[in-house]
């Protein structure tokens, strides 16, 4: 349904999209940030990063050195041809932008190059009757995803336990995973669905409600505990460690509650696209309604 090629072209276009140009949510959210901020230590931190953030838009090149592996979520039909789109898209791109070809063999540490490898990139797929075709990616550097933490509660921890594992990992994490983060929270499903969860939380516009009232209110509690840890912009000290808490839930079993928590770096990326049959495709760095 949906030609090989545009696919392809389509990937290419969301990883330059990405890695170059800081989405208007995180932007605007570093700006505030900013404007909060009173110390000289973290202003010139967040100044610097808004810099840096500037400069590689007007340059068209990645705003940061690790530009991750990329991570895609697929939402529509999607058979063979639409992944292997995705992957030689994945392998230009990283030649043509250029992108750090970061995909290694875990046991050889042997780097084949584009990306690509057993596994690589990810794509997570949702089937769905739909009129055109989404694509998401998510670009996932590894000081932040070396933080992330699944841990399997008791169901009667609920969500106070969720909220203590959820502060736990920021603070174990510290400065590393180049704060101010952003929060990918996932809950329920089984310990696999619960990793995948708390990426696509990453994917949320900063500011967004959860449709889940009960989620709404630790999404917004968290964020103020977290923010009043202190440890800043890049863990030198502030009111700004976390720009957001994103949330998402899937049904679990009844003797489980899994919850993961995936962090990203200010350089919170990400990028959607919808193709149409016809050739159409729209793109976005704030997701589609």
């Amino acid at each position: 349904m949906y030609p090989s090629s545009l696919i392809e072209e389509t990937v290419v276009r969301l990883l330059r999209d990405s890695e170059c140009r800081l989405p208007p949510d995180v932007h605007a959210a570093l700006r505030g940030a900013l404007d909060k901020e009173t110390e000289e230590m973290p202003r010139s931190q967040l100044l610097a990063i808004l810099s840096n953030v500037d400069m590689a838009a007007e340059r068209s090149v990645p705003m940061c050195q690790d530009t991750g592996l990329p991570v895609f979520f697929v939402r529509g039909r999607c058979d063979h041809r639409v992944l292997e789109a995705i992957r030689k898209g994945v392998a230009r791109a990283t030649e043509e932008i250029p992108l750090r070809p970061n995909s290694v063999d875990p046991v050889s540490r042997q780097n084949f190059g584009g990306n690509l490898g057993n596994g690589m990139p990810p794509v997570h797929v949702e089937p769905a009757d739909t009129g055109h075709l989404d694509l998401a990616v998510l670009p996932k550097g590894a000081g932040s995803e070396n933080w992330s933490a699944l841990r399997m509660l008791n169901p009667s921890e609920g969500m106070e336990g969720v909220r203590r594992f959820v502060i736990e990992c920021v603070v174990n994490a510290g400065s590393r995973p180049c704060p101010p983060v952003v929060v990918g929270v996932g809950i329920g499903g089984t310990a696999d669905m619960a990793c995948a969860l708390a990426k696509k939380a990453l994917l949320r516009r900063l500011g967004s409600r959860n449709g889940d009232d009960a989620l709404a209110s630790l999404g917004s509690t968290l964020l103020s505990q977290i923010n009043s840890l202190g440890l800043g912009p890049m863990g030198l000290g502030g009111s700004t460690t976390c720009l957001g808490v994103l949330m998402e839930k899937a049904h679990c079993h009844t003797a489980s509650l899994p919850v993961a928590v995936s962090l990203n770096c200010w350089a919170a990326r990400k990028a959607f696209a919808r193709v149409y049959p016809d050739g159409r495709v729209r793109f976005s760095q704030e997701g589609f309604d």
